[in-house]
């Protein structure tokens, strides 16, 4: 008999894409039911321990919450499919993961939330029937969509900003456009785990809400035309004539994604060691116990990074999760031979992301009962 899973989460979640992606391809049985779904709430929260999405149900009853931890749970089970073994494709997955979960969450909300003339009834529509069904359902809509609206300010999104949040986005997609015109995945014929992270935002958001899609689709077919292929359990890449199903030979990393890494690192780089300074304060200030709960945003001076990025300042919240996310690189780094980290370094240094392998925090994380905690 077939064991099915369920995945609680919503159709414009952005870290449910991510993982309704991975079980599509990785060809795991699931249901998706909505957070707004009466069972979310009597069921699963008092196991996930926090009301967030997405959260997997396992056949044998175990709650997972976290889309890191989702994937996690299954790649361990088997010969983790979607890893590459040669290091400096298996540094650069490992990268794209931290920054389509982390990296690219301004454009994602720019675009969803400062555009009301084509975005607003879309989203209400989304966002109302994720609400569990009674009758204050118009009233919590409003309120939930009002504060997913002020979480794009956290993210840095400000009005002196806007504009440069969009030039940073449309010289990100146009690399992707031209390096998605080569390989169906990042790293070849197959997705790798960086695929699923990038997946997140460029989906959820930046793939489904009416004005970036329109740019999307208008200036970026191929990346599209990707975003399709994640979401298909086939390979999904007639257009390419002769393919493998496999990852490109010789641990090579394209100059085509060297160059869409090169523009992700202009403000990957400056917030991620803004984000390290701000809550390495805040550590050695409060001191956290083994075992304390993170919080979404931590750091001194109410929370805050503030970085530059093209001579403009940047304000945005601190974040634990990155460098939750961002451990996995490190360790990774950490384990390779000298020779391997010499390819390593030069592959990074050409895009700009070298710096980010020493910037940490001086706490590991890790996780307990479902949440990510101080270790």
């Amino acid at each position: 008999m077939t064991k099915i899973y369920t995945l609680y989460g919503i159709p414009h979640s952005l870290y449910t894409g991510k993982v309704r992606s991975y079980l599509i391809k990785k060809k795991v049985p699931f249901n998706e039911l909505s957070c707004g779904h009466e069972s979310f709430k009597r069921d699963i929260v008092p196991k996930a321990n926090m009301a967030t999405i997405p959260v997997v149900l396992t056949p044998d009853g175990q709650v997972i919450r976290d889309g890191a931890a989702i994937i996690e749970h299954f790649e361990s089970q088997g010969e983790r499919e979607f890893q590459p073994i040669s290091p400096c494709q298996k540094i650069i997955s490992l990268l794209f993961d931290v920054i389509g979960c982390e990296g690219l969450l301004r454009p994602a909300m720019h675009y969803r939330w400062n555009f009301p003339d084509e975005n607003l009834e879309f989203l209400t529509y989304h966002f109302f029937n994720a609400q569990r069904i009674g009758p204050a359902r118009r009233e919590k809509t409003e309120h939930m969509m009002n504060k997913m609206r002020f979480a794009a300010k956290i993210f840095g999104v400000s009005d002196t900003s806007q504009g440069l949040v969009e030039s940073l986005y449309l010289d990100f997609l146009r690399k992707l456009e031209t390096h998605f015109s080569g390989v169906p995945y990042l790293l070849g014929g197959k997705p790798c785990i960086g695929d699923f992270g990038l997946f997140a935002p460029m989906y959820a958001h930046l793939g489904r809400d009416p004005k970036p899609l329109a740019i999307m689709q208008r200036e970026a077919v191929n990346v599209y035309r990707w975003l399709e292929r994640m979401n298909s359990p086939s390979q999904d890449a007639p257009e390419f004539f002769s393919i493998s199903n496999g990852y490109v030979e010789n641990d090579l990393i394209s100059d085509s994604l060297i160059n869409v890494l090169s523009i992700l690192s202009e403000d990957f780089v400056p917030e991620t060691l803004a984000a390290s300074q701000s809550i390495n304060g805040w550590l050695r200030d409060n001191q956290p116990m083994k075992g304390t709960v993170t919080s979404r945003y931590l750091g001194q001076n109410n929370s805050n990074a503030e970085f530059t990025v093209r001579q403009k300042k940047f304000l945005a919240g601190a974040q634990p999760y990155r460098f939750y996310l961002l451990q996995k690189v490190h360790d990774f780094y950490a384990s390779i031979s000298d020779d391997e980290r010499l390819k390593v370094d030069k592959v990074l240094g050409c895009c700009g992301m070298l710096p980010v392998m020493e910037m940490g925090l001086d706490r590991r994380l890790g996780r307990r009962d479902n949440l990510e905690v101080w270790l």
